[in-house]
Formats: C-alpha cells, sequence, structure tokens
C-alpha cells in the first residue's frame, strides 16, 4: 500500500480542460463519462449507467495523460496513475498483489480514477508464443478487478490510453466501454498552444 502511495496515488493533479487546446469531442464524451454521473448520481441509474471504462487512444503526444489528469481535477477525484513499470514485478505472484491492492485502494479513496498509461504494455493480447505465464496471470487479475468495478457501486472509473488498440486484447476491450479517438491538433489548436 505505501508502494502505491508512493508512487502511483496523485492527489491533487492541477490540470483543468483550459488547459489543454482543442480536443472538444474528447472532453465532452469524458464529461459525459465523468463528470455528469458525479454530480448527478441520482439520474445516472439503471439502463443509463455510466462507463466504468474509457480508452483514449490515438497518436503519441495528443493529450492522452493531460486529458485523463483534467477529469481527475474536474470530478475532485484521487487520481491513480499507472504505468507498466510501476505494476509489473519479477518476483513471482507480486504484480497480481500489486493489482489488487490497487484496486482495494481505489474503493477505499472513491471517488478516484485509475488512468493506465500505455495500456498495450500490460495487456497486449494472450495466447502469443512467447507470452510468460506470470504476465497472463496479472492480465486476468486486472481484467478481474474491472469485472468487479462494474458490478460494484463505488465511484471508480478506469481511463485507459493506448497508441496501439488493435494490439489490446478483446476482453480488455470489453470492459473499456466507451473509445475516444484523441486525434491530432487542428489548426486552431496549434496556434493556441504556440501562444
Amino acid at each position: 500500500v505505501k508502494m502505491i502511495e508512493r508512487d502511483i496515488l496523485d492527489a491533487r493533479p492541477n490540470v483543468k480542460k483550459e488547459d489543454i487546446a482543442g480536443l472538444d469531442d474528447a472532453k465532452r464524451v469524458l464529461e459525459e463519462a465523468v463528470e455528469l454521473p458525479m454530480l448527478m448520481p441520482d439520474y445516472f441509474q439503471g439502463i443509463r449507467r455510466p462507463w466504468r471504462g474509457v480508452l483514449m487512444f490515438g497518436p503519441p503526444g495528443t493529450g492522452k495523460t493531460l486529458l485523463a489528469k483534467a477529469v481527475a481535477t474536474e470530478c475532485r477525484t484521487t487520481f491513480f496513475n499507472i504505468s507498466a513499470s510501476s505494476i509489473v514485478s519479477k518476483w513471482r505472484g507480486d504484480s497480481e498483489k500489486l493489482v489488487r491492492v490497487l484496486f482495494e485502494l481505489a474503493r477505499h479513496h472513491a471517488p478516484s480514477t485509475i488512468f493506465i498509461d500505455e495500456i498495450d504494455a500490460l495487456m497486449s493480447a494472450r495466447g502469443d508464443a512467447g507470452e510468460h505465464e506470470g504476465s497472463r496471470r496479472m492480465k486476468t487479475e486486472l481484467l478481474t478487478q474491472m469485472d468487479g468495478l462494474l458490478s460494484g457501486a463505488e465511484q471508480v472509473f478506469v481511463l485507459a490510453a493506448s497508441n496501439l488498440p488493435w494490439e489490446l486484447d478483446q476482453a480488455l476491450l470489453r470492459r473499456l466501454e466507451k473509445r475516444i479517438l484523441v486525434p491530432f491538433p487542428s489548426a486552431t489548436a496549434r496556434e493556441l498552444m504556440m501562444k
């Protein structure tokens, strides 16, 4: 728990939507997916239940990480920023334990946002010839924990970013219910960045 709180937990990302140039469509979809269900939880029940998993994909450097931090700031959620190096361990069974503790901490600190950056490094398609047994166990644990989020009542959202969405495991894609393309910036957004 201490290692996750030290390396992964970011209590105040302090990035606002206005700090991000362009990407209006992505901002709107994330607002519908995360911000509105937090403001009006009674409205988002039953068939209108919010998505629990969102995949942002697109070329590198287009602002996917900034969007995730902006969502956490606007919603005042606890932000867990995960990369492959933070939860993969060389010791047998440690990766699965870290994933389980991470999701338990996210439930404890709810409402919270779990952001998995470069998820293709963690969750490539299972069954590849060179796949290690430990890697397969860690993937299974991550999928199981995400299933728990879908059935639970806690306000925990999973945001994932990838440059290579076609390499992701199909079971993961089913759990990341909404997918958002984060394209290259428009001419107007580039001008704003330069200013």
